[in-house]
């Protein structure tokens, strides 16, 4: 596998990193690298090039033959063991296009644990999937991985065909297993942060944000910019929010530049889980900070509800 690079001059908001290869590119190579290592930027660089090269072996590679666990929190997919992702990737790989590839767009933490933002183009599973991975790894090798995204505008006869029943979807995503491979910093932080949505306090919240923050909610497809405004919706948001009351922390990732957190829902919606990804100014405080769940959960009315309030004053 060819060398990869990382700009030695990157701006503060975008870092591009890119593969040495006569050819032409597989993907585009534009994942901000801005809140991980370079080492960890690099990995992660090697992981989905094997994979958009359909690659069964050397993806496989990437992940420890002691334990490895794969869980799509929306789908319900639970894949425990080596064996059984090898299995996994050997049913999908050679049936994908060589147009279908998978590619980071943003890469936090590293190390211990990271989330990473990737996108698997609509060849691979029949429609596009825009993800956050939670990724933990040990000795160098993936041991955890989990994937959250949003489905609502997911081909809907196709994802009720892959989805787990409800019977038989997984709770447990195997965080107790793996342990938390997070920062100190990132652990408190996250903690701090997840304890304030729970109970909807607002100064709690505005102490852990930058000024200048921006805040996403890639299910509600919603941007607030500046730490007025986001205070401002969350203290009407969270109530009905499944990330506010009552809420529950469920694993940690990250280092001291950026991370996140996976998440339970509360009891007040249906969405039962998802993943808040956190960037990290020089300060300790959180300059951007992107939640994802699945939004089918939600009906039409109370979604609409949510989106509603970032209009108000």
């Amino acid at each position: 596998m060819k060398k990869l690079l990382i700009t030695s001059a990157l701006t503060p908001l975008l870092a591009i990193v890119y593969a040495q290869n006569n050819d032409n590119m597989l993907f585009p190579h534009i994942a901000d690298v801005s809140h991980t290592t370079k080492d960890q930027a690099e990995l992660m660089y090697s992981f989905f090039i094997a994979k958009s090269r359909h690659e069964v072996k050397n993806t496989i590679n990437f992940f420890s033959k002691d334990m490895a666990t794969y869980t799509d929190a929306t789908l319900g997919w639970p894949i425990d063991g080596y064996e059984a992702l090898h299995k996994m990737f050997s049913q999908y790989m050679p049936k994908w296009p060589e147009t279908g590839l998978s590619y980071p767009t943003r890469i936090i933490g590293g190390n211990g644990s990271v989330i990473v933002g990737f996108n698997d183009t609509p060849d691979l599973f029949g429609d596009e999937i825009r993800a956050l991975g939670a990724i933990d790894f040990k000795d160098g090798k993936i041991v955890r991985w989990v994937d959250y995204w949003d489905s609502r505008s997911f081909n809907t006869d196709l994802f009720f065909k892959l989805k787990t029943s409800k019977e038989n979807f997984p709770t447990d995503f195997k965080e107790s297993v793996v342990g938390e491979n997070a920062s100190k910093k990132m652990i408190y932080l996250c903690t701090q942060l997840q304890n304030a949505f729970s109970n909807n306090n607002a100064q709690a919240i505005a102490d852990l944000f930058s000024y200048d923050a921006a805040y996403e909610d890639m299910s509600l497809r919603t941007q607030l910019l500046g730490k007025t405004e986001i205070i401002k919706y969350l203290t009407k948001a969270l109530p009905k929010m499944p990330f506010g009351k009552g809420s529950k922390l469920r694993h940690v990732l990250g280092n001291d530049l950026g991370g996140g957190f996976e998440w339970i829902g509360s009891a007040i919606t249906q969405v039962k889980t998802g993943i808040t990804a956190i960037e990290l100014d020089d300060k300790g405080l959180i300059t951007r900070l992107t939640i994802v769940y699945d939004s089918r959960n939600l009906d039409d009315k109370k979604l609409l509800n949510l989106v509603s309030i970032s209009f108000t004053n």
